[in-house]
């Protein structure tokens, strides 16, 4: 039976849509991944799509509210957000809860090219990390 992950986060544009996109087309055959935001920005950042798209990875999502997600269990709630910066939100749903903070894309300074390069960070820190959140 197909497990099941939700990634929050404040917007769901950036971090949650990045690890979304990478359990669903890495971890398909064990898992089933969602992202929600508990204020949702309305879109998938640009830079978010391009830096997926560069690993392979299509991500043709919506940014998602949190409350589309409340009535649903899950095996495994992420938040993904950087607590030093932001308020991380908080499931009360059913489904074991961890933190692992990520810095926010969307915030980095700096000209398109710098920016691109952080956005390349959080995605490659990601792939390195969701393996071992999915195995806790």
């Amino acid at each position: 039976m197909t497990k099941r992950v939700l990634f929050l986060c404040t917007g769901n544009s950036c971090r949650s849509q990045m690890a979304e996109a990478i359990v669903n087309a890495r971890y398909s055959s064990e898992w089933q991944a969602f992202s929600a935001g508990t204020h949702p920005a309305g879109f998938i950042h640009p830079l978010a799509i391009q830096v997926l798209r560069e690993i392979g990875i299509e991500q043709r999502g919506e940014s998602k509210s949190v409350e589309q997600f409340r009535q649903q269990d899950f095996d495994l709630v992420i938040t993904v957000c950087d607590e030093a910066n932001e308020a991380c939100p908080i499931w009360l749903g059913r489904g074991k809860r961890l933190h692992e903070g990520f810095r926010d894309p969307a915030k980095a300074p700096g000209t398109d090219d710098e920016r691109l390069l952080v956005f390349r960070q959080v995605r490659d820190e990601m792939l390195q990390k969701i393996p071992s959140l999915l195995k806790s």
